[in-house]
């Protein structure tokens, strides 16, 4: 329980309509920075492997829309109870970036609409397979469920994720050196010596300084060192203040869904470290009360909905688990009013145009240090457990994970019945992993046992001192 009970608010109507929504707009800045950057990511993963931007789904306006939308959702599913706002998930960029890159069978010809239609497809099944966990977890325990999914298991799969995309990052900050080391500079300033709300902020800071930098560079007539202009507001001119966001409707395959499904164990285990994390900070065991089983099945609903308009896949935040400690406002209904505004944002495609505008440089920056971050995380997954790897089987199954990971930078291609498949190395990593943790002896992992080993099992940037 919190040592302070008696600073803590469980009802914020007794503070009054004008504090509810300052507290509100205080929770959307906290999911904002991290929520938007994930469509601008995966646009550029998108542009740089077909030569083309997308057009539709997977923009800012979608991913805000799902975001909020998702939020309410997961709501209803939890009866109302866990103050949870969720955002996009970081652990599906890899799967997007394979997706972007697939150049066997039908995807050799591909646009890249229709490349992110199908990934979005994946993303459906991948939140549909939250709900197949909800139900066992619902039928056999929680304990039962876990001892498949240990961070022997999830843990070198996370740091697979964040090691796949560091090409990635450094495509994007060598277009400007300099803008890029501001950005990852402001991020890392803000995340150790950082105050109050803006230690919870350092992605969204970074951008907003950055992108400040890059105006003035701008506005001097200064340019990137090829030669292109550092930003580019012609689609701001032509975007309009009100209209409908880009919903796509998303295409299955099976080769796009064995990219993306496989991903869910990693952000089943960050849903897992989020319940773990806001019970603590908030003193109410949610995955007793509404249940694991509960939140599971409103955070795949929503990662299901999301994938299904053409958005990304949605993810319990921690960035709003440290304003609820921050602010010991623990209403839910505070985290509904954040889900509205971002629902409202949506309908301002200015708004969204003016976002996309961000130069490749800025993003490099930032992914500089999401996806080392990302990796970090996944150390940190198997630290806290403690995870022996004095013992031989651990050690196979992390090594096999990691070989597997990153060794099958293709994937593998096979043909079922005419049909080409390709499994990718994630994919492969994870189904490896599973399999030798399911047949190999000496599996003691018992989940619950270590409370704040299953806090950190989260994809995303988190101050070690937010939730404690």
């Amino acid at each position: 329980m919190n040592e302070n009970e008696e600073n803590v608010v469980r009802d914020a109507t007794k503070l009054g309509k004008g504090k509810m929504m300052i507290l509100g707009i205080q929770h959307m800045f906290a999911m904002f920075g991290a929520t938007i950057l994930v469509p601008i990511l995966v646009s550029g993963y998108f542009k740089q492997a077909c030569g083309q931007p997308l057009t539709q789904g997977l923009t800012v306006s979608v991913t805000l829309f799902a975001a909020g939308f998702g939020t309410l959702l997961f709501h209803v599913c939890t009866k109302m109870k866990v103050p949870a706002f969720l955002g996009s998930s970081f652990a599906f960029l890899g799967g997007f970036h394979t997706i972007a890159n697939l150049q066997t069978g039908m995807y050799a010809t591909m646009g890249p609409n229709e490349k992110a239609a199908y990934a979005c497809g994946g993303i459906v099944i991948a939140g549909l397979l939250y709900l197949v966990v909800a139900l066992i977890i619902k039928i056999v325990g929680v304990k039962k469920v876990m001892r498949f999914l240990p961070p022997v298991v999830t843990g070198p799969i996370i740091i697979c994720i964040g090691l796949s995309l560091a090409s990635s990052a450094i495509s994007n900050a060598s277009t400007n050196w300099f803008l890029a080391l501001v950005a990852l500079g402001v991020i890392v300033v803000f995340n150790i010596w950082g105050k109050g709300m803006f230690k919870i902020i350092p992605i969204l800071m970074g951008v907003i300084i950055a992108y400040g930098v890059a105006l003035i560079m701008n506005s001097l007539g200064m340019s990137n060192p090829d030669g292109s202009a550092i930003i580019d507001f012609a689609s701001v001119a032509q975007a309009s203040w009100v209209g409908l966001p880009q919903f796509q409707l998303c295409k299955f395959d099976v080769t796009s869904i064995l990219v993306m499904a496989p991903i869910a164990i990693a952000s089943m285990m960050e849903h897992v470290g989020d319940m773990s994390a806001i019970s603590a900070t908030v003193g109410q065991n949610f995955i007793s009360d509404p249940g694991l089983n509960r939140t599971l099945m409103g955070d795949g609903l929503a990662t299901a909905f999301a994938g299904l308009i053409g958005g990304p896949a949605n993810t319990t935040y921690g960035e709003n688990t440290g304003v609820l400690e921050l602010s010991k406002v623990y209403d839910p209904k505070v985290i509904r009013i954040a889900a509205g505004l971002a629902i409202a944002l949506s309908f301002i495609p200015k708004f969204s145009a003016i976002i996309s505008t961000m130069p490749a440089a800025i993003i490099g920056g930032v992914s500089f240090m999401l996806y080392g971050m990302i990796s970090a995380i996944g150390v940190r997954n198997i630290v806290e457990n403690q995870v022996d790897l004095t013992k031989s089987r651990n050690l196979i199954i992390c090594g096999v994970i990691f070989v597997c990971g990153l060794g099958f930078s293709s994937g593998l291609t096979f043909t079922i019945f005419s049909t080409s498949i390709t499994l990718t190395s994630l994919a492969i990593a994870a189904i490896a992993g599973i399999i030798l943790n399911a047949i190999l002896p000496g599996n003691d992992y018992e989940f619950g046992t270590n409370p704040a080993g299953d806090q950190s099992r989260g994809v995303f940037i988190k101050n070690s001192d937010q939730t404690e």
